[in-house]
């Protein structure tokens, strides 16, 4: 065991990076106002940054915050302790300066000197426990699954917070990478009502809250007292609200917006054949799969969830509605992670056969009708649409009732609603947090809050009690067989992010957890 300081990457979930530029054409201005979006000249302001955003954020304030697609806007407003490196996910420096593990069960934070929050106030000891305190305990805390090895978080010095642990957890670090390890201002947070920031982030990010129109648009200003000095690298930054992913390539070729992220595999051919846009594609650890609710109808017999799992071709899946770019999911990490566990993979054969002897077995050997949840954007619908071809073929039916993003989650993490969620998994640094996140009964994002299996929980403390990679693998191989064999989900397939941006960008690339950060981008012309 060798808990020492972080200071060496590890290695990488995949391959080196793989980045195409592809060319785009710009057109016409008319274009735009077939968008819906107003047209706004900003000439004058080429220091602001435009970004067609995927979905309405669910809360800016990171303890409340339940949607994966909300870091990209929290990583603006908000610095994190620990900082993950974008092409291995090792944990590297943030707000704290250094962290180090004095024994297996103390995890030791020295934090950086003069960083303020964006009201001014100083961002020290006493604020850094505020945070960790309300994270780990608060009702309103969506994280507190994540932040359950921490028996108590003491200050230590001005400058120095030491966390005591319940058992050894390696992972912590990553942990503090998250959204539990953003730092908001308790003053802020004091004065708030109900103790909750959801629309007035103030933390001590690139840049500084300016307004919010729901559905519509987000929008920043650079921190003038930012402790990076050189960040943000554009003065403001504007986001556009765009679910529909088509909506999103219109307005980064009409230039509406700089960069439009994760539009969809299938635009590739569109962008081909353009001139003037640049095209970065690499693959990530945003994955797309079924949340099944194991806690009442159906789904509560795990031979139906075994059958929906044996239902599913995902290799034509990939080939339907990712124009085959992308990796058939046995599990929710890819083949190329080093906790990647063969011996689950049996799990999620395609076997249709089997999938109706299953649902023989459980009763339904005339078929069932389940209730499906999911959004409404034309690619999420066609994705849909596979899984219910699929799926009727082995008699499991049903009609999916969509909403927004953030709705939608609320619906079904926060009010236990529906069945089958058809959504995705954005992925973690460390790979216990993403099943500690999906399955412990306590976490936001099991949906029937279904208590873990037996030796889960063993088999997740083994994986934290090391730093041997090998030994944590090893573990963690428990961990995906028995999340698998009872089909607590249903992977479907891990796709590549997929960016286009105006020729005027720099200084932008995606990173292994498919949640673009901005604060290096660059804008050079009239782009901005």
């Amino acid at each position: 065991m060798n808990f020492g300081e972080h200071r060496s990457a590890s290695r990488g979930l995949f391959p080196a990076l793989s980045r195409r530029k592809l060319l785009i054409g710009m057109t016409s201005a008319g274009a735009v106002a077939s968008l819906g979006l107003p047209i706004r000249a900003f000439a004058g302001a080429t220091g602001r940054l435009r970004i067609a955003g995927i979905a309405n954020p669910s809360s800016l304030d990171p303890a409340t915050s339940g949607s994966g697609s909300d870091h990209v806007y929290l990583f603006n407003f908000y610095d994190t302790l620990v900082e993950w490196d974008p092409d291995t996910l090792a944990p590297r420096p943030g707000l704290a300066k250094s962290y180090a593990f004095s024994d297996p069960q103390t995890l030791v934070l020295d934090l950086r000197d003069g960083v303020t929050f964006h009201d001014g106030t100083p961002m020290d000891a006493e604020a850094v426990k505020f945070n960790l305190d309300r994270m780990r305990s608060s009702p309103l805390s969506n994280h507190k699954a994540e932040m359950s090895t921490i028996d108590t978080v003491e200050v230590t010095g001005p400058l120095q917070v030491t966390l005591r642990l319940k058992v050894p957890d390696s992972a912590m670090p990553l942990i503090l990478a998250d959204r539990p390890g953003m730092v908001a201002s308790p003053t802020a947070l004091k004065a708030s009502e109900q103790g909750r920031i959801d629309r007035n982030p103030v933390g001590t990010g690139a840049w500084k809250y300016v307004t919010w129109t729901d559905a519509e648009r987000l929008i920043g200003e650079a921190n003038p007292a930012y402790w990076r000095q050189d960040r943000p690298g554009a003065a403001e930054i504007e986001f556009f609200i765009i679910p529909d992913a088509a909506t999103r390539l219109r307005a980064v070729q009409s230039g509406q917006v700089d960069i439009a992220y994760l539009v969809s595999e299938r635009f590739i051919p569109v962008v081909e054949r353009n001139p003037k846009l640049t095209a970065i594609t690499r693959p990530t650890a945003y994955i797309y799969q079924l949340y099944l609710n194991g806690s009442k109808g159906p789904l509560a017999d795990v031979r139906v969830r075994q059958a929906i799992n044996h239902a599913i071709d995902r290799n034509s899946f990939i080939q339907a509605v990712q124009q085959g770019l992308g990796e058939a999911a046995a599990m929710n990490l890819p083949k190329s992670h080093w906790a990647y566990a063969p011996e689950a993979e049996e799990y999620t054969r395609y076997d249709p056969d089997l999938a109706r002897r299953l649902l023989a077995e459980a009763g339904h050997a005339d078929g069932l009708q389940l209730d499906f949840r999911s959004y409404p954007d034309q690619a999420a619908v066609q994705r849909q649409e596979v899984i219910l071809n699929q799926l009727s073929k082995v008699g499991i039916r049903g009609r999916f009732l969509n909403a927004p993003i953030a709705e939608a989650d609320s619906r079904v993490f926060g009010s236990g609603e529906g069945d089958v969620y058809l959504s995705a998994w954005t992925g973690r640094a460390d790979p216990t947090v993403t099943y500690v996140t999906l399955y412990d009964e306590k976490s936001y994002y099991n949906p029937g809050r279904v208590a873990p299996l037996p030796g889960f929980n063993e088999a997740i403390a083994e994986s934290r009690a090391t730093d041997d990679q090998a030994a944590r693998a090893t573990a963690l191989a428990k961990v995906q067989k028995l999340v698998m064999q009872n089909a607590l989900t249903a992977p479907i397939s891990f796709r590549y992010e997929t960016d286009a941006a105006t020729k005027q960008v720099a200084n932008f690339a995606p990173n292994l957890l498919g949640k673009p950060k901005f604060q290096d981008v660059t804008l050079s012309g009239s782009g901005g």
